[in-house]
């Protein structure tokens, strides 16, 4: 299985109260969406365009990928707590961001299957959202900085459930029996069948346990005192492009790629590629 590293935090309105945003969020998004179309640009030029950028192929580029995946869906785990919490505006959220993970495949299926993209990043997003929702009432009671502790531990021990054994990069704990890799439900769970390719595949499985632990660490950063205690350092301007840049995730994820190809058309048009 090859990564395409399509990652992005899609809840770009689910990090304001109601009177203020934390516009820190907003910034940190921004910066990390900025540096996904860049990491998506060099991987155009390498895998489509042949171009060599030392580096990329090596661990260099693997630390910026994982990088940006983990900061995203982290943060997006942290904003699910922010604002007022109403089931159904979630509801009809995790529903969009899965849709648009049904556009994707459909797509990619279409247009390039070589380049397909099955169980993406945004259908991961979208189920996190719905899974979440019921759980809100019980992970609001239980201690925060037990539910991190756990949900990080669990992260580290599933992170390469898709390779067969529990534990994390060169650290193997264990291998999993074969039959679990058989269908599209333990794909979506984080057990492909042999032979499955994506490539950009998030099952629920390790990822839902970082998004989870965003969830977590706002709750023990907030404690009792709720949102509207947090530094001014968190709720001033600091940097408006970045920060709309940040607000608007899901659109500028959705177009990204087709403006990245069509630029990359014009130059090779120019010479220049």
């Amino acid at each position: 299985m090859k990564h395409h590293p399509a990652y992005v935090m899609p809840q770009e309105d689910s990090c304001s109260a109601s009177s203020f945003r934390l516009r820190a969020l907003d910034l940190l998004r921004g910066l990390n969406l900025l540096s996904m179309i860049a990491y998506h640009a060099a991987y155009d030029l390498v895998y489509l365009y042949g171009m060599d950028l030392p580096g990329y192929q090596g661990l260099p580029g693997y630390l910026w990928q994982q990088s940006i995946c983990w900061l995203f869906i982290f943060l997006s785990g942290f904003c699910f707590c922010l604002g007022r919490f109403h089931g159904g505006r979630r509801i009809r959220r995790g529903l969009l961001l899965s849709a648009c993970g049904l556009v994707i495949t459909a797509v990619t299926l279409l247009v390039m299957p070589q380049s397909r993209v099955i169980m993406g990043v945004l259908s991961f997003f979208g189920l996190a959202v719905l899974i979440t929702i019921p759980l809100y009432p019980l992970f609001c009671r239980l201690l925060a900085s037990a539910g991190l502790a756990v949900c990080l531990l669990l992260f580290f021990c599933t992170r390469d459930v898709s390779s067969g054994y529990l534990g994390f990069e060169s650290l193997r704990l264990c291998a999993l029996p074969k039959l679990l890799y058989q269908g599209v439900l333990p794909m979506i769970l984080g057990f492909p069948w042999p032979g499955f390719f994506s490539t950009d595949y998030f099952p629920l499985l390790p990822w839902i346990f970082l998004f989870w632990s965003g969830f977590f660490t706002f709750r023990l950063l907030s404690g009792k005192r709720g949102v509207r205690k947090w530094p001014e350092l968190f709720t001033r301007r600091l940097c408006a492009p970045l920060e709309f840049i940040g607000r608007h995730t899901l659109p500028i994820y959705m177009l990204h790629q087709p403006a990245l190809m069509a630029l990359f058309q014009l130059a090779r048009i120019a010479g220049l590629l």
